[in-house]
């Protein structure tokens, strides 16, 4: 067992070691016994990364940003821990940060637990029971724990108002206990939970007029369904479906849980769940209630609640996602209701590439949707849109060496175009440290959580969801044991192979995710080609009596393409993106002639693209290169001009995935270019 030791001082473990999983099924999301899911979670180590490009990343986690950010926020900079101390009376001061703060701490000790999980590293468990230590000591008798609530030693009451963020705290704790549980086996962090679940449940669950319309972000939902998952108590499922009856079910006005943030659409009490189509108002906040509502399905079946869901997925996907998976098209805006939002949605198809928001959170919470969807439906659309956000939105808010930060994610930046001092969460380079630190440690907890995801459990099978080269060691729905090794150069390469390490004797089904750009894929078996159907954007099935050494291949041609968006998208019109495979690139002004602007840059579609895999550049990457033509001809500085035929230029330009962008100093960069087809 090979451990390093990073730069920060933290022990780590090496990615080659595989550990039994905490329980049976004690995944991510513990499903195992939710009655209306048809893909169940993996174990929680189940799954293990062992090379290729989410073995790098994990590793990346493991020994840069996870001991980073534990610097931070246990320091004087990002000051979580010590807003801790300051209420547990172990050190003086005032609190530091937003209200939402000790939602963020609990995300980054989240993290810690899956990647304990993976490695069993002992300082890690030592370092969060110090933490957990701190925090029981901070927490009142009644089990409340809020540290801007308590530090303001009676200036602010409890669940006061919903601009202080209790309700996300809140669910961030429950979720946090309870993957801290499952990795550990150990309870002082999950008795904490459900002190204060108690105490939530207590306050809340009676109908009073004061707290009807209170929360204004919503993970309490999923942080309750998963704490009733773990203790089985219904009580804690029952406050949740009760924070979803109440949310659209009473007039829209101040009053004194409200004053001070927006109402309405902006956090999603305008249009009752069970009746709304479109997704509106703030986009963190409308994920965050559309998964827990998920979890809520996945334990009750209600058809109302789930039809609901399927509308607003769709709205999402086809309607208001950008190609890169984000959401969250604009910073300040309007809903459709005519209702102010903020960081949220706005109309569909009204999709701005320079000004677009995408919080690196929203992106995430786009992910975690799809992924309970992905287990209630077992469709594979969803885990499309899961792989789409992950390779392309969700990486590009943080850098290769896992230490600054994006908030927002645009799709184009021009230099000059922008007066970044005069926004709060925007910035031409990415932020060593962001005074809202809500993306940073739920991109990493994603990060650290991914190899959960990449395998669901089916009746009499196993589903294989995302590609990576990894070892899974798992126990079937049947209780019988289940190895498989993954090995592939996903996603340069469109090669897979999955090889049977140990298995039943009985036939069961090995289910393939056929991705929807993947069209003309392959499988074989033990080198045969197989009579199962392979459509894209489906899974593809395998129904056979397996035994050890059984090697199944997938190939999946891996093509550049040109993507055209909607006609309804006026932002691009007459432009198109490149992707290859499930990356989509983007031309960046460090690769262009000297001088030559990112609105310049005109495509060819005669032109033939070079693909080289880069192992030296940008962490390791496949690059496109391809002829484009310049345009030369000076433009005036005008609202408007007259022009004649523009010059152009032939140039050779090499693209790069849009998640690796503003690695190398601050520069221009562009999704979407317009076309020359002649």
């Amino acid at each position: 067992m090979k451990k390093i030791t990073s730069k920060y001082g933290l022990a780590v473990v090496g990615l080659f070691f595989l550990s039994a999983s905490f329980g049976q099924h004690k995944g991510i999301i513990d499903n195992a016994n939710s009655p209306n899911v048809k893909f169940k979670s993996i174990g929680m180590s189940d799954c293990h990364w062992t090379h290729g490009f989410w073995a790098d990343k994990f590793k990346i986690c493991q020994d840069e940003m996870l001991p980073y950010m534990g610097e931070v926020l246990m320091g004087d900079v990002g000051h979580g821990l010590n807003n801790f101390k300051i209420a547990a009376g172990l050190k003086d001061g005032k609190h530091q940060g937003f209200a939402w703060h000790d939602g963020d701490f609990y995300k980054w000790m989240e993290a810690m637990s899956y990647v304990y999980a993976q490695n069993k590293d002992p300082k890690i468990a030592k370092q969060l029971d110090d933490i957990i230590a701190i925090i029981a000591k901070a927490q009142m008798p009644n089990g409340y724990l809020q540290t801007t609530i308590q530090i303001s030693k009676g200036a602010i009451d409890p669940f006061e108002n919903r601009k202080y963020h209790e309700m996300y705290n809140s669910g961030h704790l429950y979720t946090s206990a309870c993957i801290h549980y499952r990795a550990t086996g150990k309870k002082n962090f999950l008795n904490i939970a459900v002190k204060h679940a108690d105490n939530l449940y207590e306050v809340f669950y009676p109908d009073t007029k004061h707290y009807a319309r209170f929360g204004f972000n919503q993970t309490q939902i999923m942080g309750l369904v998963e704490l009733y998952r773990t203790t089985k108590d219904k009580k804690y499922l029952e406050l949740a479906e009760k924070f979803i009856n109440r949310r659209g079910a009473y007039g829209i006005e101040e009053n004194s849980t409200t004053k001070g943030y927006p109402v309405g659409d902006m956090v999603q009490e305008f249009t009752p769940i069970r009746k709304s189509d479109e997704a509106v108002g703030h986009a963190v906040l409308a994920l965050y209630y559309y998964a827990g509502a998920a979890d809520v399905v996945a334990e009750t079946g209600e058809q109302a609640l789930s039809d609901a869901l399927d509308r607003l997925w769709e709205n999402v996907t086809n309607k208001k996602m950008y190609v890169t998976g984000a959401v969250g098209q604009t910073h300040y805006g309007a809903s459709s209701n005519r209702q102010m939002i903020e960081e949220g949605f706005i109309d569909e198809y009204m999709m701005p590439n320079m000004t677009a928001y995408n919080e690196t959170c929203a992106n995430i919470c786009n992910s975690m949707f799809s992924y309970r969807m992905l287990g209630l439906r077992g469709d594979s659309k969803y885990a499309d849109v899961i792989e789409n956000v992950l390779f392309n939105s969700a990486l590009s808010g943080i850098n290769l060496e896992g230490n600054k930060y994006y908030y927002s994610n645009p799709l184009r930046k021009i230099h000059g175009s922008r007066d970044y001092s005069k926004m709060n969460t925007e910035y031409p380079e990415r932020q060593s440290y962001l005074e809202c630190f809500c993306c940073p440690p739920n991109l990493v907890r994603t990060i650290a959580q991914i190899s959960g995801w990449a395998y669901s459990l089916t009746d009499n099978g196993v589903a294989v969801n995302l590609y990576g080269g990894n070892e899974l060691n798992t126990t079937m729905l049947d209780g019988s044991k289940l190895k498989l090794e993954q090995v592939t150069n996903y996603p340069w390469d469109g090669a897979v192979s999955v090889t049977v390490k140990d298995c039943k004797k009985g036939a069961f089904k090995m289910m393939l995710r056929i991705p929807n750009w993947a069209k003309g894929s392959k499988i074989k078996v033990n080198g045969v080609n197989t009579a199962v159907e392979i459509v894209a954007g489906e899974f593809a099935t395998i129904d056979r009596a397996w035994k050890k050494g059984d090697v199944v291949t997938l190939d999946m041609p891996m093509d550049v393409n040109f993507v055209e968006g909607n006609g309804r998208i006026e932002e691009v019109r007459n432009q198109v993106a490149i992707k290859r495979g499930p990356v989509v690139y983007c031309a960046e002004s460090t690769d262009l002639p000297k001088g030559t602007s990112i609105l310049d840059v005109y495509l060819s579609g005669k032109n033939k693209f070079d693909v080289t895999y880069r192992p030296d550049l940008l962490g390791g990457i496949s690059s496109i290169t391809t002829d484009v033509m310049i345009r030369k001809d000076k433009k005036p500085d005008t609202m408007y001009h007259t022009i004649s035929k523009p010059v152009l230029e032939d140039s050779k330009v090499s693209f790069v995935p849009y998640y690796a962008w503003s690695n190398r100093g601050d520069s221009e960069m562009t999704v979407f270019m317009p076309i020359i087809w002649d």
